[in-house]
């Protein structure tokens, strides 16, 4: 059996499988991982979900941004990209795949690893990670979907505390699982920053490089900044490589021997 992670696809699913073959995955038996944004933006979103979904316990998915959007959007609450999502929106089966998507997890781990799109706040240790990633599915998974979906956006509030409730406590917890690239030494959340590190307003940290990180020495793999490219540095694994910025699509291969597999991506849209 093979384990590998796979970046952000947002809807590139030809790549994808192109990405399968190079690997020559075995569904009876490999193991995927995939850092979520399997939708929006790309032209084959409604392709993406159902291949994902149909590998059952073959493939893990943690929710991203996009992911989330396509809820949002699904629900009412938000248009942005509305067409690029039309496919979904549309199809037959559209409910089920709805369904399957919220119940997916924004924190996954086994015994080396642990998988999640964005990022940590510096305050959170692994177990506390688990806990609010816990907090917020049981959210999105229940009857309070549709008014968790209205409280979702905004950037605020942009420190941990304990003492956060309510709708503010889940935001913030949502942001960092789904949206974090950069904050201060303190751990504010600076969610409008998304160029590669050296392009952020002076002091502002890619989050994995916050001193002190109470996720320290766990491994983690990540998507969500396909500016950043993949990088493999204290033990965090970022594996969006902007597949569909015309860049790469990535898998990790995380049993055995870690080696990165790359496939280059024609799936190209234009920023905006």
């Amino acid at each position: 059996m093979a384990h590998y992670a796979i970046g952000d696809i947002q809807g590139c699913f030809f790549e994808l499988q192109q990405l399968l073959d190079k690997i020559n995955f075995d569904p009876a038996a490999d193991l995927l991982w995939f850092t979520g944004d399997l939708v929006n933006r790309g032209p084959h979103s409604l392709e993406t979900l159902r291949f994902i979904k149909a590998l059952g316990d073959r493939a893990v998915t943690v929710l991203g941004n996009h992911d989330l959007h396509l809820l949002a959007v699904a629900h009412g609450q938000d248009y942005k990209h509305r067409q690029d999502l039309a496919d979904v929106l549309e199809a037959d089966d559209r409910d089920v795949l709805l369904d399957w998507l919220r119940h997916r997890p924004l924190f996954h781990r086994d015994q080396r690893f642990c998988l999640l799109h964005a990022g940590l706040p510096p305050q959170w240790d692994i177990d506390t990670a688990s806990r609010c990633a816990r907090e917020a599915e049981s959210v999105l998974q229940s009857d309070r979907l549709e008014e968790f979906l209205k409280h979702m956006y905004g950037d605020q509030p942009d420190v941990w505390s304990e003492d956060l409730q309510g709708w503010d406590r889940l935001r913030f917890i949502v942001n960092c699982f789904t949206r974090l690239r950069y904050c201060d030494r303190e751990g504010r959340l600076a969610l409008r920053f998304s160029g590669p590190p050296g392009s952020q307003p002076q002091g502002l940290l890619p989050w994995f490089q916050v001193p002190g990180r109470r996720s320290e020495g766990q491994e983690i793999v990540f998507g969500h900044w396909s500016t950043l490219g993949f990088v493999a540095e204290r033990g965090c694994y970022g594996i969006d490589t902007g597949c569909l910025w015309g860049g790469q699509l990535t898998a990790l291969r995380l049993d055995g021997e870690m080696y990165r597999i790359s496939i280059d991506c024609p799936c190209y849209r234009k920023p905006g």
